[in-house]
């Protein structure tokens, strides 16, 4: 997120919250992006919808770890969350078995796309997604490359659930 934008100041007060649901007014949003929120974020729910690309205010509460989960235009107040992705470690000795819901885990830890972690795993984009969707899972040399990266982001392997 870029310092320049008009909802930085936003995702650095989503960052450094450490809450799992904050919820602010929109006079409080304002306040914070030292500006007025456009007529469409009081008119529709659009405006406060997660979407990944193409909307400043959206990637700026998604980049610190949050989603819209509630918004009452009426009260004109939003509710961000921080999503969780669930998920189960096994084992066969000392390699970590990764199925598709460990790698989501991974990458909500690591706060990259499916692009993003591609990239850092030197794999098509496609093939984190059909990780992810369980039409295959990661072969054992593919698993020792995402335990190593786990291991060196600090990825919380005993925890079993990480906020997407």
């Amino acid at each position: 997120m870029k310092p320049e934008t008009k909802y930085y100041n936003l995702y650095i007060y989503l960052r450094r919250s450490g809450e799992d649901h904050v919820v602010l007014s929109f006079a409080e949003l304002e306040r914070l992006i030292d500006d007025q929120l456009p007529a469409s974020a009081r008119e529709g729910r659009g405006f406060w919808s997660n979407r990944r690309s193409g909307a400043a205010q959206a990637s700026a509460w998604m980049k610190a770890g949050y989603h819209v989960v509630g918004v009452d235009l009426e009260r004109q107040r939003v509710r961000f969350g921080r999503p969780v992705v669930e998920y189960t470690v096994r084992r066969e000795g000392d390699t970590v078995l990764w199925d598709g819901t460990m790698v989501r885990a991974l990458r909500a830890y690591l706060g990259v796309n499916q692009a993003e972690l591609a990239g850092l795993l030197g794999v098509r984009q496609q093939t984190i997604s059909e990780w992810e969707t369980a039409v295959y899972t990661p072969t054992r040399s593919r698993s020792k490359h995402l335990t190593m990266v786990a291991e060196r982001a600090g990825f919380p392997f005993d925890a079993g659930r990480v906020e997407d």
